[in-house]
């Protein structure tokens, strides 16, 4: 199998969709050697992905299923099993690129590849600095601070392990706000793009140092790029809309495949698929949770019974829902109609029971050992935030769009500052859409690391559940597999499913890569 060195691993997306690639004689093209990640949660959750594939397909223990059924502590399952823990324990390093001695850094990828000459390099620096919204918050409070940001130059780490160990392929990825993103009034992407292309910089062709150059690939084409043979595409050539590719979500980014220059090929690119995958097709098998109903601050009421949580629900009707209050007549109707539907169902938990199926990509998604969900635990509201959830919920299944602040009633507008013009004189405001629901027969918006701070953006489409998505709706929204466990608290683990690549995205960029191969076995 070729070697994967995975550099600011998160959780293992990008790394999944490489070492999950399967050839014709149904075997493993790829293999994951090294993840190197800084954040404790996220290593924990590459390691224990490391084990399970340390298996053959079918020969996973029951053991593992045990852990994510809640039924076995991790250290008896790594104590059952010495050798295949000792070795995911190896796989899956902490450490911060930037902080850990380089030395150390080169030795254990010298160590992982074993001397293979064939590899690829995959991963991406952290996306803060880049992110559009991110990157906002950060200027207009201290500008200053964002120009000394250090994550605008984490990417001179992957720079230097390029200059050093000379991969032949590499897949560098990161948000499409790169694109606009600037450091001392100059464009980050041009700096990232002239750098991958000549990783040496001046030093090139120096008497003493080899030259070492890469050819820069985009791995998608809408019709609007370039074409291979043109030079240099643009940097906006790099951008993937995963949504285009059979993904059920609107996610954008920033994508770039290094071949390096004294390999003489071309890839293709990766097929666009016309039909959206919906919301509903990624997450309507799993099963149906009512929200948690929390108290004064995050904490919840001892008697958050259902019937509690129902009246408190329902409460939403004694304010006025009127066409004077700017509440459509079949949107209240719709709320009528869902306000009697509730029903007793439960909050979930770490892990679920379920027989059913999913009707879209069930080999990929489903293990039929597992026999439930995993992480699919619903959150704790507040009580005004459900009746929010349940207006924009039902909202958009009347309207089919998810509503913004200027669709809904004075009474139900947030105590925020960003609505204090809209309260007033029903004007713009900034953030309108802060409540947005995820539509049913749509594919979803972004989902983005936020999503470990509140759902808001990420409301349910069944008014009757009234909540927002859990933990496993938005891993399957992002292509997880069922059995991809993650661990750490449950923000922990929202920000690691935000932070990823989809993993079905990146098996179709392995696929690309592993024709280079396919091609030289062939010759």
């Amino acid at each position: 199998m070729i070697p994967v060195i995975d550099l600011f691993a998160g959780p293992g997306g990008l790394g999944e969709g490489f070492s999950s690639l399967l050839n014709q004689k149904h075997r493993h093209i790829f293999r994951i050697a090294l993840s190197v990640e800084m954040d404790p949660a996220a290593r924990e959750t590459l390691r224990l992905r490391s084990f399970f594939r340390q298996f053959e397909s079918g020969q996973v223990p029951e053991e593992y299923y045990d852990v994510l059924r809640g039924q076995l502590s991790l250290d008896e399952l790594y104590e059952k099993y010495p050798p295949q823990a000792t070795s995911s324990d190896s796989e899956a390093w902490k450490a911060e690129l930037g902080k850990v001695n380089p030395a150390e850094v080169d030795r254990r990828i010298k160590d992982a590849l074993g001397g293979s000459k064939n590899w690829v390099l995959i991963g991406g620096p952290p996306c803060q600095a880049y992110s559009l919204v991110g990157r906002a918050r950060v200027i207009n409070v201290d500008r200053e601070k964002y120009e000394n940001d250090g994550r605008h130059t984490l990417y001179k780490q992957y720079l230097r392990i390029l200059r050093v160990h000379r991969p032949p392929f590499f897949v560098m990825e990161n948000v499409k706000g790169i694109l606009s993103s600037k450091l001392a009034g100059n464009l980050i992407v041009e700096k990232i793009l002239a750098d991958l292309r000549s990783p040496l910089g001046k030093q090139v062709g120096s008497s003493n140092i080899p030259d070492l150059g890469y050819k820069l690939f985009p791995f998608a084409d809408y019709g609007e790029t370039l074409p291979f043979s043109d030079p240099e595409p643009a940097p906006s050539d790099f951008i993937i809309r995963a949504e285009k590719h059979g993904i059920p979500q609107s996610r954008h980014r920033f994508i770039v495949l290094g071949i390096r220059n004294d390999i003489s090929w071309t890839p293709a690119r990766i097929r666009n698929i016309k039909k959206e995958i919906t919301v509903w097709k990624a997450i309507g098998d799993l099963p149906r949770l009512r929200s948690r109903l929390s108290g004064k601050g995050s904490s919840a009421p001892e008697n958050d019974t259902q019937e509690v949580w129902a009246a408190a629900v329902r409460e939403l009707l004694s304010y006025p829902l009127t066409e004077e209050e700017g509440v459509r007549r079949e949107v209240h109707e719709k709320i009528i109609a869902s306000l009697r539907s509730l029903r007793d169902v439960k909050c979930g938990g770490e892990f679920v029971s379920n027989s059913r199926k999913p009707s879209w990509q069930r080999q990929w998604l489903s293990d039929p050992r597992l026999k439930g969900a995993c992480n699919h635990e619903s959150r704790r509201h507040r009580k005004d935030d459900l009746w929010r959830y349940m207006f924009a919920s039902s909202f958009a299944a009347v309207k089919k769009r998810s509503p913004t602040l200027l669709d809904f009633p004075p009474h139900l507008l947030p105590d925020h500052k960003n609505v204090e013009v809209l309260a007033e004189a029903r004007g713009q405001v900034a953030f309108a859409d802060r409540f947005r629901v995820q539509l049913k027969h749509r594919s979803s918006a972004t989902v983005t690391s936020h999503i470990a701070k509140d759902g808001h953006y990420f409301i349910h489409y069944d008014p009757t559940q009234c909540r927002s998505l859990t933990v496993r709706e938005a891993a399957r929204l992002q292509t997880f597999p069922d059995n991809y466990f993650f661990l750490g608290q449950k923000t922990e683990q929202y920000r690691q499913v935000g932070n990823a690549v989809p993993p079905l995205l990146a098996s179709k960029l392995a696929r690309i890569v592993a024709d280079y191969f396919h091609e030289a076995e062939e010759d």
